[in-house]
C-alpha cells in the first residue's frame, strides 16, 4: 500500500514414502492392482481434503465472507444476471496490509535499510550525509526530518544505478535470508493465508489476480509468484525509469535514478490503465492508499452503468495475533477509506473476528 514516501513510511515439503519388498511373481496382477487402487486413494485423499467445498475455509462465516463467495458467484454463473465473461474477470490487490504483514515496517524499507548497511563501505560518506547518517544510526525520526527528498536520495543510492537482473538477483537473495523483526519468520511467511485463499477462488473461477502496490514493482516482481501464485508480469507498483544499453553484447535494462511512477493513491488506477487496459471486477486494500483503486474499480460511470463492482478493506483489528492500527496509524493509515467504505458499501473485513487464522500454518 505504500510508496516509501516521507509521508507514509512463503508450502511444506511433501514427505516421500516407499515399500520395498520381494514378492514372488504370482503375487504381482494382485499386487499391481492393490497399488493402483491405493494410488488412486492418495490422490483422492490429497486432492480433496476435508472442508474442500469451502474455497474460503479460513474464514469464520460472516459477511465479509458471504460477500466474497456471493459475488464471485453472481459473476460466474452463465446464468446469472451479472454472468461476467472469462476475459474481464479482473481482481487487483494491494500488498502491503493487504497481501502480507505491512508493521512494524514496510518489507521494502527495511530492505533499504538493510541494502544501505550493504553498500556504506563503498560510499564512507553516507556516514556524514543525511539521511544516510540518520539511518545507519537507526534515527527513523531523522530520516523521516529529510522530508521526500531524502527518501528519494536513499531509494535512488539503493534502486538504481544497476541493471533490472542484478537487482532481481539482489533481492531474491535478500528476501531468502531476511527475517520479521517481530516473529523471527521470513517475509514471505507473513503473508495472510484468508487472503491466499481469496487469490486461489478467484483464480478456479477464472479471474485474473493482479498486484497493485506503492511499493516498487521491481522489488516485488522477484518473489510474487512464489509467495502468492502472481507471475511478474501481474505485478504493478511504482517504478523508475529504465534503460536499454548493449554491454558487451549482452542486452540488458539499465535502472536510472528518475521516477517514472508513484503507483500509490491517484497513481493507482494509473498504473492499473497502463498494465492492464481493463478496469477491475474486483479490488482488495487497507488503507487510504487504496481508496482511488477503489474508487476507480466500483464508481459506476454514468448513470447507466449498472456493471457488477466489488471493494474490500482489510482492518486490521487483530492487535493478538498481528497488530490493530488504523485512523491515526502512520503505516497503513485507514481513515477516509474507512468512512468511505460506509457511503459506498464497500466490504471492510475485521480481521479480528473474520479471520480463523491470519498466517500459514
Amino acid at each position: 500500500m505504500h510508496a516509501l514516501t516521507a509521508n507514509r513510511m512463503s508450502v511444506d515439503a511433501w514427505d516421500q514414502f516407499s515399500w520395498h519388498k520381494e514378492r514372488p511373481m504370482s503375487q504381482n496382477l494382485a499386487n499391481a492392482t492393490k497399488v493402483a487402487l491405493f494410488s488412486m486413494l492418495v490422490v483422492t485423499v490429497w486432492v480433496l481434503p476435508a472442508g474442500a467445498d469451502d474455497p474460503l475455509p479460513s474464514w469464520n462465516d460472516g459477511p465479509s465472507k458471504t460477500a466474497i463467495v456471493d459475488f464471485v458467484s453472481r459473476v460466474t454463473e452463465e446464468t446469472s444476471p451479472d454472468f461476467v465473461p472469462v476475459a474481464e474477470r479482473i481482481a487487483v490487490f494491494d500488498n502491503d496490509g493487504t497481501l502480507w504483514c505491512e508493521q512494524p515496517l514496510y518489507v521494502q524499507a527495511a530492505f533499504v535499510v538493510d541494502r544501505v548497511k550493504t553498500l556504506t563501505p563503498q560510499h564512507p560518506e553516507w556516514r556524514e550525509l543525511e539521511p544516510f547518517k540518520s539511518l545507519l544510526k537507526g534515527d527513523v525520526e531523522g530520516v523521516v526530518a529529510q522530508g521526500e527528498k531524502g527518501i528519494a536520495a536513499l531509494m535512488m543510492a539503493t534502486h538504481s544505478g544497476i541493471s533490472v537482473d542484478e537487482f532481481n538477483t539482489i533481492v531474491s537473495d535478500w528476501i531468502a535470508t531476511a527475517r520479521h523483526p517481530k516473529t523471527g519468520k521470513p517475509y514471505t511467511a507473513m503473508v495472510y493465508q484468508p487472503m491466499l485463499e481469496v487469490l486461489a477462488h478467484l483464480r478456479n473461477k477464472g479471474f485474473k489476480t493482479y498486484i497493485v502496490t506503492g511499493g516498487g514493482v521491481d522489488f516485488v516482481r522477484p518473489w510474487a509468484e512464489q509467495a502468492y501464485g502472481i507471475p511478474p508480469e501481474q505485478v504493478i507498483g511504482s517504478r523508475g525509469k529504465l534503460k536499454f544499453e548493449l554491454q558487451d553484447g549482452s542486452p540488458v535494462l539499465m535502472k536510472l535514478a528518475e521516477v517514472d511512477l508513484i503507483d500509490d493513491g491517484p497513481g493507482k488506477p494509473v498504473g492499473i490503465g497502463q498494465a492492464i487496459g481493463r478496469r477491475p471486477l474486483m479490488a482488495f486494500g487497507n488503507s487510504d492508499g487504496d481508496i482511488q483503486m477503489l474508487q476507480w474499480t466500483t464508481l459506476p460511470r454514468g448513470a447507466a452503468d449498472h456493471s457488477p463492482r466489488f471493494a474490500l478493506i482489510v482492518h486490521h483489528t487483530d492487535a493478538e495475533r498481528e497488530w490493530a492500527y488504523d485512523r491515526n496509524s502512520h503505516i497503513g493509515k485507514l481513515d477516509k477509506s474507512l468512512d468511505e467504505a460506509a457511503v459506498r458499501g464497500w466490504t471492510v473485513v475485521d480481521m479480528k473476528n473474520e479471520w480463523k487464522e491470519v498466517f500459514p500454518q
